[in-house]
């Protein structure tokens, strides 16, 4: 559950699956402000659930999302989706499925898992470069810090205490400044008028020099919390996905190039590669966390 769009898929246990994907209503300005806005989405995601499947025949339920929950599992903050603050997310959804267990978890963290799983590599730093930035650490196979244990928000962390202001409020997230949105009000800004998604990505490939230096820019901002990260944990693979990130091949190669740049005598850092498993990594978390993964 992103904060444009949901992606399903179902899986059996003969390995056949089906998949299916929506994107939400826009929010009216009730639906944008009260914890009552959720009801519309919650509806809408139910009509996929039964176009997809029987709810009442699975065995195990998988959620990925970015919004933030406490302990209780209710939502405290989702920016792309206000309107879902105050709702007892873990509660609405069981009401969806039946009696099947539902497990919820970020999708930068569970995105992670996915290419962990998908790459056999049980230590990495994964990076979702999409609406906004999710990204995970997978430390001996198992999620930082943890399923149920809070998110790793690999997308607050601060490259420039100057930066422009995210949606968290704060200045300077690599969010804020290396985002699909981000990048794309860069462009506009180096061009001098509206830039959207196809006329970046066709320019970048042209070598047009506005939307090389825009797409750079954010390359620089994820290199150096890349950078960061990896003085903490030292993974072996650093992997960049993402619905922007796969649609964007040479924003790898930046980040790759800056990475490198950014190494200490003695202290070189990982490899920067495409994830796998492109913009659907954080579903196919989901999945691992339907059928029990991790313990």
């Amino acid at each position: 559950m992103g904060g444009t769009k949901v992606a399903l898929r179902l899986e059996h246990d003969d390995l056949s699956t089906r998949e299916s994907s929506f994107r939400w209503a826009e929010p009216d300005g009730t639906d944008a402000i009260t914890p009552g806005g959720a009801t519309r989405d919650l509806e809408l995601l139910a009509r996929h659930i039964r176009e997809l499947c029987d709810p009442e025949r699975l065995t195990g339920v998988g959620v990925a999302l970015p919004a933030t929950l406490d302990a209780t599992g209710t939502v405290t903050a989702w920016p792309g989706r206000p309107g879902w603050a105050g709702v007892e997310l873990r509660g609405a959804l069981s009401a969806l499925f039946g009696d099947a267990e539902v497990r919820c978890a970020d999708d930068g963290d569970l995105a992670a898992l996915a290419e962990a799983h998908e790459a056999g590599c049980p230590d990495l730093l994964y990076l979702g470069v999409g609406t906004g930035i999710g990204g995970g650490i997978v430390l001996n196979g198992q999620p930082v810090p943890g399923v149920g244990r809070g998110s790793c928000e690999v997308g607050h962390l601060i490259v420039d205490r100057d930066g422009p202001l995210c949606d968290c409020g704060r200045r300077g997230c690599v969010q804020a400044a290396a985002s699909g949105p981000a990048t794309l009000r860069r462009a506009a800004r180096r061009r001098g008028e509206e830039v959207d998604f196809t006329a970046l990505r066709e320019a970048v490939r042209d070598g047009e020099r506005w939307a090389v230096a825009a797409l750079r820019e954010s390359g620089r901002a994820l290199a150096t919390a890349v950078a960061g990260v990896c003085e903490l944990v030292h993974p072996s693979l650093v992997l960049i996905g993402g619905g922007f990130g796969a649609a964007m091949p040479e924003l790898v190669a930046m980040v790759a190039e800056r990475t490198a740049a950014l190494e200490r005598l003695g202290h070189p850092l990982p490899p920067v590669r495409p994830a796998t498993l492109g913009g659907l990594s954080s579903l196919h978390g989901a999945v691992l966390l339907a059928r029990g993964l991790p313990d």
